[in-house]
């Protein structure tokens, strides 16, 4: 009987000993669940480190270049778009004017489609050279475009994107004004513009014009997702970018 007790009474001491610890662990977990949660909903606040907006910036770029680079590479991403869409070159707007005159809107039509169709072309290339200069970005270059104007950034890409852009883009609208018949809807307007009395023959370099037409659509584009990261609260989806741009934000007030 004494055996019985003593069995009894240390099954108990070892259930409270097991509950005691369970306990223990339960509010270390609870507690530590806890501040996370705290650290959480206050990591969006306060003044971010160098490296925070480093990674903001970068982050915020990211997203909007692929936006914007994604919109125009598509069918109308261009000729649907005002902002962007290409017209004649200016030499020409004076042929388009005259040969529409005669009744020639579809020769004129055709060119224009054709343009906004090699820029579209083109497009698809512009995120690699944009996410390659992002990554090249230096800490003060992500600081001064945090804290400088609206376009910092957009000018920043202006300035380190622009001759790679050219290089790139230039022989795929090369191909791409071929392949979309723009060379020759345009030969053929300007053939039968020059034919007609007293015009001065227009000769055009429809890569150039293109080519440039398309980066500066880019840079539209861009420029767009910009204002968009910096003025719409909605538009900073992670933390980092409310803490960083919420961080502007005040040094700007």
């Amino acid at each position: 009987m004494k055996r019985i007790n003593i069995l009894a009474t240390s099954i108990v001491l070892l259930s409270l000993s097991l509950n005691a610890n369970a306990q223990i662990k339960l509010s270390d977990i609870f507690k530590k669940v806890t501040e996370k949660q705290g650290t959480t909903s206050t990591s969006a606040t306060g003044t971010p480190s160098t490296f925070e907006i480093g990674q903001g910036i970068k982050e915020a770029l990211q997203i909007g270049v692929s936006a914007g680079a994604d919109r125009l590479s598509v069918k109308d991403g261009f000729l649907g778009n005002l902002a962007v869409k290409i017209l004649m070159p200016p030499e020409a707007q004076k042929v388009e004017k005259t040969l529409r005159g005669i009744g020639l809107n579809k020769l004129c039509d055709n060119v224009i489609v054709s343009l906004n169709r090699a820029a579209e072309d083109a497009a698809t290339e512009a995120k690699p050279i944009f996410i390659s200069a992002i990554k090249q970005m230096t800490l003060t270059d992500a600081t001064n475009i945090l804290l400088g104007n609206n376009n910092a950034a957009t000018e920043y890409f202006k300035r380190v994107t622009t001759s790679q852009l050219m290089e790139k883009f230039s022989p795929i609208v090369t191909t791409s004004l071929s392949k979309v018949n723009a060379t020759k809807y345009y030969s053929d307007l300007t053939t039968q513009y020059n034919r007609l009395p007293l015009v001065k023959p227009v000769n055009t370099n429809l890569t150039e014009y293109v080519t440039q037409k398309a980066i500066d659509g880019l840079f539209v584009e861009v420029a767009k997702e910009e204002l968009k990261i910096r003025g719409n609260l909605n538009s900073r989806s992670t933390t980092l970018l409310q803490k960083v741009f919420g961080y502007a934000d005040k040094k700007k007030i």
